[in-house]
């Protein structure tokens, strides 16, 4: 049954992205989808508020899969009102949580994996959040940051907001051994089930779902000299191909913001390299015309469902277009 809203959200979506040349491509962009509300991580997807949204989206929108609507896109043959979904990372949750709902609304999707923490492995970011999760102490002394309060969930949270921000653009073996020291002096156990096992990749890619690269150990590409950076990316694309038996043809940049975790060399590399398109967390939508090697992404983080519709169509208002 289509609501009032809807049908003015579809009608505002067609005419902002009509079929054809004038179309435009809505990418989404997930991380993890949990089973329910985590307190230390409220604004990370929970599986009701997932499920939600991908019921509005395949409500309001003609929802592809990335590597043809990348092909339409340059031919000008776009739907109206044209949207994919992406998760990046290589999330457990994304094959046990997501894969679930995906399925129960026909829902294609894109899974962009950092090979280097499948089987066990942990993310610098998880890494944070898991060592602050376990802290027992009410405070706590972290070097070059200061004292923290940890007695309560929002004390916690603020800590790894500040952890992050000071980590996040510090080297690989800075911010590990800095992590390293606070879990050895609190004697803590982080969780070795967070990322997908390879078993997961392959029964994503069978059942039809794509699997793109995202390097191999997840760096700021910015950060590395060029030939690096094309090991990352080879090398995580080598392990996928391996892994499913199926060639990756698309690609996510880390962190993915333009001109500061990765330039337009490392667009052009992914270009040579022979991948068929690359997604980055700029906001926005893709044009015909724009650069399919920094295609844009909407990141859906609103709770109420009313904001994050006004928010899907706010975002396909921003027309700047990315360009090599």
């Amino acid at each position: 049954m289509a609501y009032p809203m809807d049908l003015l959200l579809r009608t505002f979506g067609a005419l902002c992205s009509p079929a054809g040349a004038g179309a435009r491509l809505s990418i989404l962009i997930y991380h993890r989808v949990l089973p329910a509300v985590d307190p230390l991580t409220p604004d990370v997807v929970d599986a009701a508020r997932f499920e939600s949204q991908m019921r509005l989206l395949s409500c309001l929108f003609n929802l592809l899969p990335l590597s043809e609507a990348v092909s339409r896109l340059n031919s000008g043959t776009l739907p109206a009102r044209a949207a994919c979904v992406t998760f990046d990372d290589g999330y457990a949750d994304n094959a046990e949580v997501a894969f679930p709902i995906l399925k129960k609304h026909g829902i294609p999707a894109t899974f962009f994996i950092a090979t280097g923490y499948l089987n066990g492995g942990i993310m610098f970011n998880d890494k944070v959040i898991e060592t602050v999760r376990r802290i027992s102490s009410e405070e706590m002394e972290f070097p070059g940051i200061g004292v923290f309060r940890l007695s309560d969930m929002q004390s916690k949270r603020d800590v790894i907001r500040q952890l992050l921000t000071f980590l996040k653009y510090r080297s690989v073996s800075e911010r590990q051994d800095f992590m390293n020291r606070i879990i050895d002096s609190e004697k803590i156990a982080l969780p070795n089930d967070l990322m997908m096992r390879s078993d997961q990749v392959r029964m994503l890619a069978g059942e039809g779902m794509g699997i793109g690269g995202h390097t191999i150990n997840h760096p700021i590409l910015s950060g590395l000299d060029l030939e690096s950076a094309r090991e990352e990316i080879a090398g995580g694309r080598t392990a996928l191909e391996e892994m499913t038996g199926s060639p990756v043809r698309t690609f996510a940049y880390p962190n993915g913001i333009p001109g500061r975790d990765y330039r337009v060399e490392h667009a052009r590399l992914v270009a040579e390299m022979g991948f068929e398109a690359a997604v980055t967390t700029a906001k926005g939508v893709a044009r015909q015309g724009s650069d399919v090697f920094q295609l844009p992404r909407f990141t859906p983080w609103d709770i109420p469902i009313s904001r994050f519709s006004i928010r899907l169509a706010g975002n396909l208002l921003q027309s700047k277009i990315l360009t090599a």
